[in-house]
């Protein structure tokens, strides 16, 4: 996973990986869009695949995001997927000045719209898309994308709740799974709903891709995983704090949990925060092992439920300990070898 960095940094970061033997990167969206720096990437290491997760939908019109994903599509052979998000209200209305309600129907609408451009762009069809808060209907000839054979191009949503996840499994590609999850919300509420906007529309729930972000904090000593192992902590305090994610603790026995973040949120207590999460919490919510198990670990926990697992934290370790490079390439190739992707 990669944050907002320059595009020589961008580039760097995509020789490692690509010389790791990981199989891509997934670019977020925060202070930077995720656009330059992935055409970066995609120069320096074409072999990688690129993904965003997530690129922040409502600013954007749905014609000009098939257009970057179609760019982006032909460019890297056919190496790219685009995974949306509705971000949160604040952000939305008073960052972006864009429209936000009702996020998961407009969500719905713009991957739909998002669908219909590409197909347009392919020739599949004419454009002409009809719905409760997008109406697209002009592609003339002279403003149509060049053509090329990688239109089939997947286009994934973040969903955490029922609703988003239903709708996900009717008309997304793949989920990109919150990185605040454990392995009892996957198989006993994500896949299930999923399941049921799947079966919806009338297919198979397997045609609906599980992209999952893993906090992985390896170290053959206490000491040597100390500096991830907080990092880690603080990130699922942060991400717990959030009131409509208390169902991740609480689900597991720690009722209030999520109360008492955004409380000491609140406060600015920041080390008050990651004291909450214990160590049976980071058992639940993260992958804290010894280098040599951390592939076993990762097999073991998504095998049969995740199409890829991207690892959260390694460019944070790479960028403190270069030498990790070797450890972190073990990992890559060993959960690729057992059949999935790292």
């Amino acid at each position: 996973m990669v944050g907002a960095v320059d595009w020589a940094e961008a580039a760097r970061l995509a020789v490692l990986a690509e010389r790791a033997g990981c199989s891509g990167l997934v670019f977020t969206e925060t202070g930077q869009t995720p656009w330059m720096s992935m055409a970066a990437a995609a120069t320096a290491a074409p072999s990688l695949s690129l993904s965003t997760g997530v690129a922040v939908a409502f600013p954007v019109s749905p014609t000009v995001m098939a257009s970057l994903a179609w760019e982006l599509a032909g460019n890297t052979g056919g190496r790219f997927r685009l995974g949306l998000g509705s971000q949160v209200r604040a952000h939305v209305e008073r960052r972006y000045g864009a429209e936000f309600d009702p996020p998961g129907p407009r969500l719905r609408d713009y991957v739909l719209a998002v669908k219909d451009v590409l197909a347009a762009f392919a020739g599949e069809r004419r454009l002409d898309h009809q719905g409760p808060y997008w109406s697209l209907t002009l592609l003339p000839d002279m403003w149509r994308p060049r053509r090329h054979e990688f239109g089939d191009i997947k286009v994934d949503i973040s969903a955490v709740g029922p609703w988003m996840t239903r709708m996900a499994g009717e008309v997304a590609d793949g989920v990109q799974v919150h990185p605040l999850h454990s392995r009892r919300y996957l198989k006993e509420r994500l896949v299930p709903a999923v399941a049921e906007g799947a079966a919806r529309a009338g297919r198979p729930v397997e045609d609906v891709d599980l992209l999952v972000p893993v906090f992985i904090a390896p170290g053959d000593t206490p000491e040597e995983r100390a500096a991830l192992v907080e990092r880690t902590r603080m990130q699922i305090a942060f991400y717990g704090s959030t009131k409509n994610y208390a169902f991740q603790f609480d689900d597991l026995g720690w009722e209030g949990t999520s109360a008492r973040l955004n409380d000491r949120l609140k406060a600015g207590d920041l080390a008050g925060m990651a004291a909450e999460i214990t160590d049976e919490m980071l058992d639940e919510f993260a992958v804290v092992a010894l280098w040599d198990e951390v592939a076993d670990r990762l097999v073991e926990r998504y095998a049969g439920l995740a199409a890829t697992v991207t690892s959260y934290l390694t460019f944070e370790d790479l960028a403190a300990h270069p030498d990790h490079l070797g450890r972190w390439a073990e990992i890559a190739r060993a959960v690729r070898a057992a059949g999935g992707t790292a």
